[in-house]
């Protein structure tokens, strides 16, 4: 039986995962600020496959409560971080930008850290059966997107965190795996429900997608095809030429 923790499943694209998850028969360890909507999916399941833990990536004592929900999954086949915070910020609000910044680049660290250092001493995991940690990021980390800058840089800080995580594995030979997923548009509570985002998917088929791509262990997922296109194309833009195309508003 397979086992994953998820934190941050309370909504979007991380609690389409664990009930997704929990539908093929995973045990589960879910985590979030709100215990409620975390208890709502431990119902829906049944409290002997699915255990939930209140954990605010923010606080230092999320370790602890961290510790709590490892043992009682017990050595977890997949680590998914799909908590964090964004939003469009053009007024550059400052109190927005820190919080944007301290809970996807600060909160990220502190988590899965954590969860990496147990994996180093948890004699369970092998070569044969490596940890898979999965961190939702965003196709917005690849450029700078002006209306939202501190969004973007996070996005961009949690993938080469990843990068530089994945080589210090290869080099300590840590049996882990990990996945970098990086969204598009998709439909949840973190999108502007007043503005029109183009190729934006639902939350099912976005969640469809990463398991997809998780399977098969690739490291990094980018979905759909048209994200796929859009970013190679991005990334083919000179750094001059993207801070003019000020045409670009999401």
């Amino acid at each position: 039986m397979k086992r994953a923790i998820i934190i941050g499943a309370s909504s979007g694209i991380g609690e389409q995962i664990a009930r997704d998850l929990a539908e093929q028969g995973w045990t589960l360890g879910i985590a979030a600020r709100r215990v409620e909507a975390l208890e709502t999916i431990q119902n829906d399941y049944g409290a002997d496959r699915v255990f939930i833990e209140q954990i605010d990536v923010n606080e230092p004592m999320a370790t602890e409560a961290l510790d709590r929900l490892v043992a009682k999954v017990a050595a977890p086949d997949l680590f998914f971080y799909a908590s964090g915070l964004g939003g469009q910020n053009p007024q550059l609000e400052e109190s927005l930008e820190l919080r944007i910044v301290k809970t996807n680049c600060e909160g990220m660290v502190r988590v899965v850290d954590h969860f990496l250092n147990y994996v180093k001493q948890e004699s369970r995991y092998t070569v044969k059966h490596k940890a898979h940690i999965a961190v939702i990021t965003s196709v917005a980390g690849t450029a700078g997107i002006g209306t939202a800058p501190a969004y973007s840089a996070s996005k961009k800080m949690q993938s080469t965190y990843i990068s530089a995580l994945a080589q210090l594995c290869r080099m300590k030979k840590t049996p882990v795996v990990f996945s970098d997923i990086r969204p598009g548009f998709v439909d949840t509570a973190i999108l502007n429900p007043n503005k029109h985002y183009p190729m934006c998917m639902s939350r099912q088929k976005a969640s469809k997608c990463i398991l997809k791509g998780l399977k098969r262990r690739r490291r990094v997922i980018i979905f759909d095809w048209r994200f796929v296109c859009l970013v190679a194309f991005w990334n083919l833009i000179p750094r001059w030429l993207w801070e003019r195309l000020t045409f670009v508003k999401n």
